[in-house]
């Protein structure tokens, strides 16, 4: 199955650069802003930062990035450009808790990596309309596994708590996850649909939908935009009476803050961060988890 994934992967890739060579005005491997820019408030993007939890003794710490490799680009008589881009999503997601003396033992931690392919255009090309509005596509086909660290550890053995599986078990899946975005200078709203292919445990759904928005409204000044995040998805639920998923259970995460250097560039998010719903760390997918964290996100 993976050597199947990475042939793919490789035969999309020199694909992309076969139709640039016949189809794009302009190749480079130059590249200084991602085609799609990161969604800011999905959980599972790649990213680098930290969250500190106000009503809990724990930490989110996330190191991770997505660039972009290659763009191609193509205009016609309007000389409004279209973009199409390969690049390479890697991160960790870790679960800490705070203890005293400044220590923060690892409870659990997720590993992702893949590539994805991306594409904006004016929404004219879409549908007929006068309205400034970009369209944005993006595909990233990636894997992603979780585990247990040392902070899930204590006398010599695992703290099983609530887990359906006993530990340690194996999480692993591969998903392409496709979401497509409309946006202008002040926000952007997406849908987004992703398919699990391949995934231990087993009789897990394989399907998982998306939505969000993004508002960020140029009233500040010296570099700094405030913005409102929203991101909404629908996760397959966990029935420890069937040991599958059956329905669907709500995941939200709503972050808001302050960005420096504008969105979509480089900067730094100070920012509040509210979660409720199905967990985002693997190991406890069939959990349901709320807080509030304060923090700050790096956007490299």
């Amino acid at each position: 199955m993976h050597k199947k994934i990475y042939s793919l992967i490789i035969a999309l890739f020199f694909s992309t650069l076969a139709i640039s060579s016949v189809f794009a005005q302009e190749l480079s491997f130059s590249i200084d802003r991602p085609n799609f820019s990161p969604l800011l408030a999905d959980p599972l993007e790649p990213r680098t930062g930290v969250l500190n939890f106000l009503d809990k003794s724990n930490l989110n710490l996330d190191i991770g990035h997505s660039t972009d490799l290659v763009h191609l680009a193509f205009n016609d008589s309007t000389n409004q450009i279209r973009t199409l881009s390969f690049g390479a999503d890697f991160g960790t997601f870790s679960l800490l808790r705070e203890e005293s003396n400044f220590k923060f033992p690892v409870d659990a931690i997720d590993y992702i990596f893949g590539v994805n392919f991306t594409y904006t255009a004016p929404l004219s090309d879409i549908v007929s309309t006068s309205l400034p509005l970009t369209f944005s596509t993006r595909l990233r086909i990636s894997h992603i596994s979780a585990h247990f660290e040392d902070g899930h550890y204590k006398n010599d053995a695992w703290m099983q708590g609530d887990t359906p599986f006993e530990i340690p078990f194996v999480y692993s899946r591969e998903f392409c996850n496709l979401v497509f975005a409309v946006s202008n200078a002040f926000g952007r709203a997406y849908l987004g649909y992703q398919f699990v292919f391949n995934t231990l445990p087993k009789d897990i759904s394989a399907h998982t939908f998306q939505t969000g928005l993004e508002y960020y409204p140029d009233i500040l000044t010296n570099g700094l935009v405030p913005f409102f995040a929203l991101d909404f998805k629908l996760l397959p639920l966990w029935k420890r009476s069937l040991q599958e998923t059956n329905g669907y259970g709500g995941s939200l995460n709503i972050q808001v803050g302050l960005k420096t250097n504008g969105i979509g560039k480089r900067g730094v998010r100070v920012v509040y961060n509210y979660a409720s719903g199905l967990d985002r760390q693997g190991m406890y997918f069939y959990q349901r988890r709320s807080f509030n964290a304060l923090g700050f996100i790096i956007d490299l």
